[in-house]
């Protein structure tokens, strides 16, 4: 195996003999310079496997170091050295391409995760297969965009926010952000932000000691120390109230948490990617979302389009989500074109989570092992009567239902109540509890008893 050959970019000469010694030390050779022209003389000569550089030098700075790198030699990952505190330059220099930053005084074992993470991306040994467009289905255009943008940001360190519609996919983009990375050995820990009771966040997150609060029996490894070394995806990072919101931002800042009963800050080395299906921008303008932790979580924005912007993918998913319930039922439902044909012209506010329940539901409800256009239960569009826009499973009217038994007329009205608070959220389930004015388990519970859930 060849020997893994770092550039070294600082005027500082402790500086340079403490990364030079650290790099050694992993078995990585390293050459050095102090200034901008230097660097750029040895990148011409040699063949690097990765880049740290100090942001202030004698003839220029560290970023214009990273946009040279980005323009000639884009498959160097470049780190970036920052002074204490000057995170909005470090945001800039993520921006601009680089993997990562390290914040001075330099902590070693910051360093180190870092080389190694940024060492892992062109290996040769155990190469990274980082195409995605068997995981991400869709020919479309914007679709093969979205393939080629995560290909990319899988090789960087920076945090990633991404934004879409209920359904669009969100959480698997995220997975494929860390599984074609250098961190997918690592653990990937989803969470939803909106689905912890306010009481419970900090612990969730940050985890506590035992005899910290009245129930804190044992000591608690939080959310960020479970997923240290792979990928946190924040989902509905919107829900965080915000006090929550402060602490967050300080633990990505500081890349260490203090559990709650501790006096001691842990560090941890964690990738944050983060989504919801709200506009994050109108909700700083309102004050609700901090504006720093915003610049702070969406350094690079990865938009999904909705399913009505690439409906030339219905067919591709349609039949893979059929050939998935078919394999798994051990089944052979097939797809008539008039059903095919209706799939292609509705406009799915759900998006893909929709197709997905509309196909499972006609799966169950269809005859003679042939979907027809009629076990779509598609809503009617255009139709000033409202319960035909309803959900299918709730098509009757409460009234068609008294004369079955109570307890099933209730649960045909609770089963209304809940199937239109989730058609006007757009099936996102914490927003549909705060319509019924229910807590986010009182309705999952529901779902569950009801049988709705996804």
């Amino acid at each position: 195996m060849t020997q893994a050959l770092a550039l070294i970019v600082d005027d500082e000469p402790d500086i340079l003999e403490l990364l030079e010694i650290t790099l050694s030390r992993m078995g990585i050779e390293s050459k050095s310079a102090q200034d901008l022209t230097e660097a750029k003389r040895l990148l011409k000569i040699h063949s690097f496997d990765l880049c740290l550089t100090d942001l202030q030098l004698p003839d220029g700075n560290g970023l214009e170091l990273v946009e040279h790198i980005q323009k000639h030699c884009p498959n160097v990952p470049t780190a970036v050295i920052t002074a204490f505190g000057s995170m909005e330059t470090a945001i800039n220099a993520l921006k601009l391409g680089a993997f990562d930053f390290v914040s001075k005084p330099v902590d070693l074992k910051s360093l180190k995760n870092l080389v190694s993470s940024a060492i892992k991306i062109n290996d040769t040994v155990e190469p990274v297969d980082r195409r995605s467009r068997e995981q991400l289905l869709g020919d479309s255009v914007v679709m093969a965009k979205v393939r080629a943008k995560i290909a990319k940001l899988a090789r960087s360190q920076a945090p990633i926010y991404i934004s879409g519609d209920s359904g669009t996919g969100k959480e698997l983009v995220a997975k494929l952000i860390h599984q074609k990375g250098p961190r997918a050995s690592q653990e990937f820990v989803p969470i939803n932000c909106g689905a912890i009771p306010q009481e419970l966040m900090e612990s969730e997150f940050f985890g506590h000691i035992k005899g910290s609060f009245t129930g804190a029996i044992a000591n608690k490894k939080g959310l960020f120390q479970s997923a240290s070394g792979g990928t946190l995806f924040l989902d509905e990072i919107a829900d965080l109230p915000l006090h929550m919101q402060v602490k967050l931002l300080r633990a990505i800042q500081e890349k260490s948490v203090r559990p709650i009963g501790s006096d001691k800050e842990i560090p941890v080395d964690v990738r944050i990617l983060s989504a919801t299906h709200k506009n994050l921008a109108t909700l700083v303008d309102e004050g609700s979302f901090r504006q720093d932790l915003y610049y702070r979580i969406n350094v690079i924005e990865l938009p999904l389009p909705k399913l009505s912007e690439r409906k030339e993918d219905i067919q591709q998913l349609a039949k893979h989500i059929l050939n998935k319930l078919n394999v798994e039922q051990n089944c052979s439902i097939k797809l008539a074109n008039d059903a095919l044909k209706a799939l292609c012209q509705y406009d799915f506010p759900g998006n893909v989570r929709e197709l997905e329940n509309i196909l499972e539901r006609a799966f169950t409800l269809c005859e003679d092992d042939v979907i027809q256009h009629h076990d779509l239960q598609l809503p009617k569009p255009n139709n000033k009567n409202p319960l035909n826009n309803q959900h299918p499973i709730t098509q009757k009217t409460a009234a068609d239902q008294t004369d079955a038994p109570l307890e099933d007329y209730l649960g045909t009205l609770e089963k209304e109540a809940i199937v239109n608070a989730l058609e006007k959220t757009r099936w996102n389930k914490t927003a549909a509890a705060k319509e019924l004015g229910i807590t986010f388990r009182a309705l999952r519970y529901r779902l569950k008893k009801l049988g709705l859930e996804d």
